[in-house]
């Protein structure tokens, strides 16, 4: 195994860990369990948060099953690009809302860009 395969492992694996976390609770939790960590849910319609929460899922998988199976490399690209936008997206509205907290964002947007290129030399 190569260092950049270890290292895509480290970061694929802690994303899709976080979003899987994230992304389940978009979909199972009540606007009002998740408004103690997440204060914009109420800017956006309820079917577009689970909607949220399944792309979150999905891109998850995305980042996994392709390297680990071998099947679709291509896919685990596209995933992490996916999650490269919908960082660039999350940091749009937490920046013209009232919650200006995007270290996180910003820590997010970098692992999922530095994944996407990892991603290309699998």
């Amino acid at each position: 195994m190569t260092a950049t395969n270890i290292a895509y492992w480290i970061l694929a694996g802690s994303l899709a860990l976080f979003y899987l976390y994230a992304g389940t609770l978009k979909v199972i939790r009540t606007p009002d369990q998740l408004r103690p960590m997440m204060s914009w849910v109420d800017r956006i319609p309820l079917p577009a948060l689970r909607a949220l929460g399944t792309v979150e899922v999905l891109g998850a998988t995305g980042l996994i099953l392709p390297p680990l199976t071998g099947v679709a490399l291509p896919l685990a690209a596209a995933a992490a690009g996916g999650f490269v936008l919908l960082q660039a997206g999350a940091i749009a509205v937490h920046l013209t809302g009232e919650d200006r907290r995007i270290a996180l964002n910003a820590g997010l947007v970098t692992t999922a860009a530095v994944t996407l290129w990892l991603a290309t030399r699998l």
